[in-house]
């Protein structure tokens, strides 16, 4: 398996009937296969992706000091030095920074009020005024197109085509500018990002042209390269869609390494129910959950507990 034999999956016509039953087949193979796949046509104007990336890759450049005045809160929402993630099983942090958005809700929205975790405004530097509309149209897109996957993924789980959408309504769909600079050479025992699966449902990632995902196949072990194929974005399934399914559809490791001798950039946008959706194996038809019941929200809460230093202690 190469990383060219990941399958592709050309999503044009995903709001038609047949179309999207024919695209729920294919990703049904997908997920029930190496757990990653990418698609086409997916409908992101390129120019809405060149802007983000542009803005990101500004802020990245930014002095420590200036991109720490938006260092990320317990709402998740801002930037995140490198250091401050260490996956699960790694003996080393991550070498990457990243800059993360949610859902924008004011301070005065009723959920907000009421406390629940995860939820607030986006955090932004002034010194990059074009980095919030570039990455609030990403983000508004990523919402768009991950929504239309999920009607797939409920079909191709058997499962009626609105099954996701009430669990959608304010979702906890985080977008993350990720920026690596490049690994030494000698660096043999460095990750990007080290062996790790997703938190949540599904995954939606664009990655520049420098290489550096890679997969691991569920067979054999061996770690495949995922490299970047234009126009596409790479697909994958999390932990809390496996939970909910009943591992039907699993998340797969993967990592990065930045062997490409120059920065690399991605983003990622992992597209995530409510806060209080019931993630519940039995919901989607398993007899016998492997799994308790427990909400996104939850899931997502003690995933980050473990993942991140700036939530220790919170």
């Amino acid at each position: 398996m190469s990383g060219q034999s990941l399958p592709v999956i050309d999503i044009a016509g995903l709001g038609s009937g047949d179309r999207l039953r024919e695209i729920a087949a294919e990703i049904r193979a997908a997920c029930t296969g190496p757990g990653f796949f990418y698609i086409r046509n997916h409908g992101v104007p390129e120019a809405t992706i060149a802007a983000a990336v542009a803005a990101a890759r500004r802020f990245f450049h930014l002095p420590p000091e200036i991109k720490a005045r938006t260092r990320a809160n317990l709402a998740h929402r801002g930037w995140h030095a490198a250091g401050g993630a260490v996956m699960a099983g790694a003996t080393k942090p991550d070498l990457k920074e990243f800059f993360s958005l949610g859902l924008d809700l004011p301070a005065d929205h009723p959920v907000v009020l009421a406390g629940e975790k995860l939820r607030g405004p986006n955090q932004w530097p002034a010194e990059v005024p074009e980095l919030q509309p570039a990455m609030e149209a990403y983000y508004a897109e990523m919402m768009r197109c991950g929504a239309g996957l999920m009607r797939a993924i409920a079909i191709s789980l058997d499962l009626p085509e609105d099954f996701f959408t009430p669990h959608y309504t304010l979702p906890l769909q985080r977008t993350q500018a990720v920026f690596y600079p490049p690994q030494p050479p000698d660096d043999t025992e460095g990750f990007g990002v080290a062996p790790h699966t997703d938190f949540g449902c599904i995954t939606l990632l664009w990655q520049d042209d420098s290489g550096g995902l890679e997969v691991k196949e569920r067979q054999s072990g061996a770690w495949i390269p995922a490299p970047p194929l234009p126009g596409t974005l790479v697909v994958n399934v999390g932990d809390l869609l496996g939970r909910w399914s009943n591992d039907r559809f699993a998340s797969t490791p993967h990592r990065v390494v930045n062997r490409s001798g120059h920065e690399r950039m991605s983003i990622a946008t992992f597209h995530d129910p409510n806060f209080n959706a019931p993630i519940d194996p039995r919901a989607l038809g398993a007899a016998a959950p492997l799994y308790a019941q427990t909400t996104a929200g939850s899931h997502i809460l003690d995933c980050f507990a473990k993942a991140f230093a700036y939530r220790k202690g919170a």
